[in-house]
């Protein structure tokens, strides 16, 4: 299923003047310009948003014959790809440039963990993240999802950053920063447009220690959507970067690249829309490292067994198995912290005598570790001390949304309630009932 334009164009060109009466001719005519290579076998189209009250890009497959695995379907040059210097040379100093190096970095380093293609963020215009919406209403509508709390420490790390590193830089040039500029509003939107249009490029294998590279900026490539299910992706070489096809794409049928192994809140996080239930395979549930801890402490009843308990959890995170802000992530068909939850069930789980002679140990050590497999099939086999704590901390984790999850249903299954629901609302139901589906899926399993 099509996502909605990532961009929406807007009334009149940059300087004003009449609006281009042929807005694709006008893109064919700069890529062949600047030397950017779209395959025969691709077009690119200008069509309605599935609104109906814009112009957008998208980038589809000709009538010719359909494009096989491998196959390149645009090819940009490294010289227009990278974006590794500031565009003012040597009127920027060195220290400037490595710290937004260093900034850009950071943000882009906030991104949770995806494939190789890394493009990251909101752009203000059809299609915007979390960050560009009204606080009352991201909590209103994404209660309990962990959006809300993740754009305002994006948020807040944005306004440090310009505070310490971009607003000093800029008054140490005022040749070039004009006081208007000076803006923390600004700043927020060139990171959001920077954050939105980049790319990373994957280190080698050898070199997993190294920071990260510098964002790219890809011309042309980041006109397409998004799908997990996604027909294209983004190759690396030392001449060129190429979106190349992962599998036949039918005559007509839009080319679709890939953000990365992204959950729905990931996606309403960081670019403004979803896929909706059940075609995002890579949507996932989170449930709180702290709120298996405070099932934990429901259990207990003397003030012995809760010291005992918080000792527990002090030796967890010693063992860097839990931490206070964050997350075992639960999938469809997996659990992505399999160790983690695995670990941390088993040790606040143990007997008294047991735990005393592991933590005397310092956990399991490198040949000792147990192996309880904690696979989505595997739950129900799990010791019943395991499957109880688990459930009472889906329980917890459901008590934060705002609704449950028949009122979910009750709004998908009504069409005509359904699509009553503004753009914003009908993708934040999709974000939580997604969510809820997979913690009630865990309910099933543990009872």
């Amino acid at each position: 299923m099509a996502t909605q334009a990532k961009r929406g164009r807007v009334a009149g060109p940059v300087g004003g003047g009449d609006a281009d009466p042929d807005p694709v001719a006008g893109f064919l005519s700069w890529c062949r310009q600047v030397g950017l290579e779209l395959s025969p076998k691709s077009e690119a189209r200008c069509r309605a948003s599935r609104a109906g009250c814009r112009c957008c890009w998208r980038c589809c497959t000709s009538c010719r014959p359909r494009p096989r695995p491998g196959a390149p379907t645009l090819r940009s040059g490294r010289s227009w790809a990278a974006w590794s210097t500031p565009c003012s040379g040597e009127s920027l100093s060195r220290g400037g440039e490595r710290q937004h190096r260093s900034l850009a970095r950071s943000v882009l380093a906030r991104r949770p963990g995806s494939q190789a293609l890394v493009p990251v963020g909101c752009v203000k215009g059809t299609r915007v993240g979390c960050h560009c919406r009204p606080e009352e209403e991201r909590r209103r509508l994404l209660q309990g999802t962990g959006v809300p709390e993740a754009v305002e420490k994006d948020l807040a790390n944005i306004r440090s950053e310009y505070y310490s590193i971009v607003l000093p830089f800029m008054e140490a040039h005022p040749d070039l920063f004009s006081p208007r500029v000076r803006s923390l509003e600004l700043y927020r939107q060139l990171v959001a447009l920077v954050m939105a249009y980049s790319f990373q490029e994957p280190l080698e294998e050898e070199d997993d220690e190294k920071e990260p590279n510098s964002p790219l900026m890809v011309p042309a490539a980041d006109i397409l959507n998004h799908l997990a299910n996604h027909n294209a992706n983004l190759e690396y070489s030392p001449n060129c970067l190429r979106m190349v096809a992962t599998q036949p794409i039918p005559k007509g049928h839009e080319i679709f690249n890939t953000y990365g192994q992204m959950a729905n809140w990931q996606l309403i996080h960081m670019y403004g829309f979803v896929e909706p239930y059940p075609d995002n395979t890579d949507d996932t549930a989170d449930i709180q490292m702290v709120t298996v801890r405070e099932a934990a402490l429901q259990g207990t009843k003397a003030e012995a067994e809760r010291l005992l308990l918080h000792e527990r959890w002090d030796f967890l995170c010693k063992l860097e198995m839990v931490g206070e802000e964050g997350a075992f992530v639960i999938g469809r068909e997996e659990v992505l912290t399999e160790e983690e939850l695995t670990t941390t069930l088993k040790v606040l789980c143990m007997p008294a005598e047991e735990f005393r002679e592991f933590k005397a140990k310092d956990g399991w050590g490198d040949n000792k570790r147990e192996d309880d497999s904690l696979t989505i099939t595997n739950i129900p086999n799990l010791k019943e001390s395991w499957k109880q704590l688990l459930r009472n901390s889906v329980l917890l984790t459901l008590q934060t949304y705002a609704t449950d999850l028949k009122s979910e249903q009750d709004l998908l299954s009504n069409k005509e309630v359904y699509t009553k629901l503004s753009w914003r609302e009908q993708q934040a139901l999709q974000v939580r009932y997604g969510q809820k589906m997979i913690l009630h899926q865990l309910l099933e399993l543990t009872t």
